[in-house]
Order: structure tokens, then sequence, then C-alpha cells
């Protein structure tokens, strides 16, 4: 109100003046970014290039992961006495019983989508400059333009495995409305069309000026793309293109696109140091004073027990941590391992005794760590103390969900309800994926966050052969 009087009070003393008859009404506009006065320096270009790679990250964590995890075979969110039950909607996303009214679904079709028009209003804005007025040359731009026709495919990707029917966004700025949903087949289409008319003007790894470029689409990363499209064409579209992904897979593993190789140790594609992995093609850059959102409650953060990361970890900036998302259990509460074959995940690790990331996750000081689950009894300072839930009772995390509380080790418990309504502190074993350095290591929360792995690539090759008839992958 005090904005509307002063204004309303400036313009009765104007016209008290006699000043109402002036007729120029033209103004120059200080408080709007356009792209007449935007788009000066090349820096300025950088800027438009790279909004929607930001806003990319943010389509990872939050309502995508919730959506993509939960209803998929790995991840859970049991009612912990009350805590995480939200109206049941993470329930009904791992029944496969949610509504036209889940907001994490209306969510993830929005952010991506965001995506793709912030990605096509930057290349609009890219397409039309002269380079040479940025101090360009027309090669760099070509790439600045081939790297945002692969990040919108990266979002189509995403949206027509989630949603089949995708309004293809070709062209925003003058529009007025939006694009009509198409059919799997167009979308299919468009995305690897966009794919292979982009790579040649991408750089591959070792290229002049990838030495940092972490975050930037390269050749090996938009193959990678190609290669996931191919793999799920058969669902998509009802066609069978796995010749065509093992052959983007074999390209990339024999250094078509640049020297990638086989990390020797597990956790080096996600650990504070993995921008110079040998097994990283596509990362967002992670660090503690930019965005790190894989480490945030929208992801990992909230993937740990209460007073884990104070505790435990002796990470003290982001709280004591809450568990959201846990393992799905392999076992009932009487500890006898469920007969269905899908999911499991923990008991698929146990196959493998001699895996070291069947480890407690520990720190072990100078910016390393070994293990990378949670589970059992979590012993601290020493092992003078041991993790405590908020309702009193010790920490003792099974692959089970139930109403475990004080119940022992091997002790089945009075109440042997076990649903994603019935769980406690205790249910579930905990994964920790990205490393948590103590508040005083000048490297914590410093990893980025790996979006395409040369492991990836092995695997889709490995699918291929197998259902092409060779399984043990000769041919």
């Amino acid at each position: 109100m005090n904005y509307f009087k002063t204004y309303a009070g400036l313009s009765l003393a104007l016209v008290a003046a006699g000043l109402s008859g002036c007729t120029d009404l033209d103004e120059t506009l200080y408080d709007r970014i356009t792209p007449a006065n935007f788009l000066q320096t090349k820096n300025d270009v950088y800027r438009d290039f790279l909004r929607t790679f930001e806003h990319g990250y943010n389509t990872i964590q939050g309502s995508p992961f919730q959506l993509q995890e939960l209803s998929a075979d790995q991840l859970m969110t049991p009612n912990r006495e009350g805590d995480w039950f939200d109206g049941g909607q993470y329930a009904r996303a791992h029944y496969h019983t949610w509504t036209i009214q889940e907001g994490y679904i209306n969510d993830t079709w929005n952010l991506l989508n965001q995506g793709v028009v912030l990605g096509t209003n930057s290349l609009e804005d890219i397409q039309a400059l002269d380079p040479s007025r940025f101090n360009m040359t027309e090669a760099e731009q070509k790439q600045l333009i081939a790297e945002l026709r692969v990040m919108r495919a990266w979002y189509n990707i995403r949206l027509l495995d989630l949603f089949r029917n995708v309004q293809i966004t070709k062209k925003v700025q003058g529009e007025l409305a939006s694009p009509p949903q198409s059919t799997p087949q167009e979308t299919f289409t468009f995305i690897e069309t966009e794919l292979k008319e982009a790579m040649p003007a991408l750089l591959a790894k070792g290229d002049p000026g990838t030495a940092q470029f972490q975050g930037r689409w390269t050749k090996a990363a938009a193959a990678a793309l190609l290669g996931r499209l191919y793999l799920n064409a058969n669902v998509y579209i009802g066609q069978d293109r796995y010749a065509d992904c093992a052959t983007v897979c074999q390209d990339i593993i024999s250094g078509k696109y640049g020297p990638y190789a086989i990390e020797s140790r597990w956790d080096a594609p996600f650990d504070w140091n993995n921008d110079q992995s040998s097994g990283t093609i596509f990362a967002f850059p992670g660090s503690f004073g930019r965005s790190h959102w894989q480490y945030e409650g929208g992801m990992y953060f909230w993937g740990l027990p209460y007073n884990v990361p104070i505790n435990y970890f002796k990470f003290t900036d982001f709280g004591g941590g809450n568990p959201r998302y846990a393992l799905q259990p392999g076992h009932d509460v009487e500890n006898k391992e469920y007969p269905f074959v899908q999911g499991k995940p923990f008991v698929k690790f146990q196959k493998y005794a001699d895996d070291v990331r069947l480890k407690n996750y520990m720190n072990l000081g100078n910016s390393t760590r070994e293990g990378m689950f949670l589970k059992g009894y979590l012993l601290y300072n020493d092992g003078k103390d041991t993790i405590k839930s908020t309702r009193g009772y010790t920490l003792y995390l099974r692959d089970q969900v139930g109403l475990f509380k004080y119940t022992k080790p091997g002790q089945v418990p009075a109440d042997k309800t076990s649903n994603m309504n019935n769980a406690d502190q205790n249910s579930g074993i905990f994964m920790v994926k990205y490393p948590f350095y103590p508040s005083t290591d000048p490297n914590k929360i410093e990893a980025d966050y790996a979006e395409i792995r040369l492991a990836e690539i092995y695997y889709m090759l490995a699918e291929c052969k197998f259902r092409a008839g060779r399984p043990n992958g000769g041919g």
C-alpha cells in the first residue's frame, strides 16, 4: 500500500505542476533482461547456454528421484511409526496404485518439460547469433547448439520413458500455446535424429579444450543416450534395436569417442575427485559451496538414519539426516528370504562374499572411505557408542521391514506384520554411494553427480548380447 500511495501522490504532483501534457511515453527499461540487452558478451552467451544445465541437475533429485526409485525394485519409503507416511503417497508408488493427483508425478512432468523449454529457448538465442560479434568461431557456435540439442534429448528420453506421450517442443519464442502430444514413435524418431545430427559437432574426450569439460556433452555422452534409446526401443515403440545399441556401446568401449576405462576401485566414479575418473562419461559438477543436490534431502541425505551424519560421519553442516530412502527388503520378519526374483538388492550383493562394498561405510581420513552400506549396529567414538533411533532404541539395521524396536538380532518380533505401513527405524539397509566426509575434510561434498558411466555401457552391451543368444558374450 505504501508503494501505491507514493506513486499516486507523485502523479498528482506532476499534474499540478502542469506536466501532464507530456506525450513522449518512450522509456528505457533497466529492470528487464531481454535477448536484445542481455547477449552483449561471449560470457553472456555461455550464461544463456548453461541455464538449462543448471536446471537439469534439479530434474534428478526430488520428485523425479521419488518417482523413478520408489516405483522400481530397489528403494522404499515405509511408514516408520508415523514418520514418512505423507498421505500414503510412498506406499502407492511402491504398490503401483498411484493416482492422477500425485504431486510428485505432476512435478516430474513439469520439471522435465521446463528443461526442454529452457534448452530450446537458449538454442534459439544461440542459433540467431552472429558468432563473430562475440569473438566466437562458427565451430564453437555449432558445438553449443549441438550440446543444447543433446541436453533436450536427455530430457525427452526421460519423458518418453516415464510418460510415453510427449510434447515435442522445437520452438518457444513467440509461441502462444504448447505443442500437442506426439506418439511414442514420433518422439523416438525426434530424439534419435537430434542425437545423430548433433554428434558431429561435439567434442570427443581428449580433444583440445576438454581437459576441464565436466558437465558438458561429448560424443561419447551423446552416443550413450542413443544406446539408452535403442536398448529400450522394444518397450517404447515395439521395435528390436538391440543390434544398434550393441554397435553404439562397442564404439564407446573401443575408444571411438575418446579413452574411457573401468576403474580398479568401485568408488572412483563417485568419489570427491570423480571428475578425473576414466569411467565418468557425463556428470554434473558438484562442490560444497555450489550445486550438490545428490547430497541433499531430495536424494541421498535423506537416505541415512537419524543422527548418522553428525555422530557416525562427523559431518555437521547439514543436520542429522532422515531415513526417507532405504533398500527394499530381501527377507520377511522371520528372516526368511522372499521367494520372488525381482528386487532384494542387498541379497544380491551378498551372493559375492568378497565384494568390498559389503563392509559398513566408514570414513578412513584424508578423503578416503571403505564400504557402501549401513547395516547392523553403527558404532562410533572408537566403538564406545552406538547410534540410537529418535525413539530411544538402539539401531540394528536389518534387511527386513517390521516393528522390531528393541528386538535383539535374530529374534522375531511379536508383531509379524511386514508392509509399507508397518516399519520402524531399524527397517532396511541404507546405502552410501557418494561419500560424506567429515566437516573438517577439505573435500567434503565434492563429488560430481555421475549421470553416465562406462560401467553402464558394458551392462547395456551385455544385455544386447544376451538377447542375441550369446549370454557368454561371444561373437
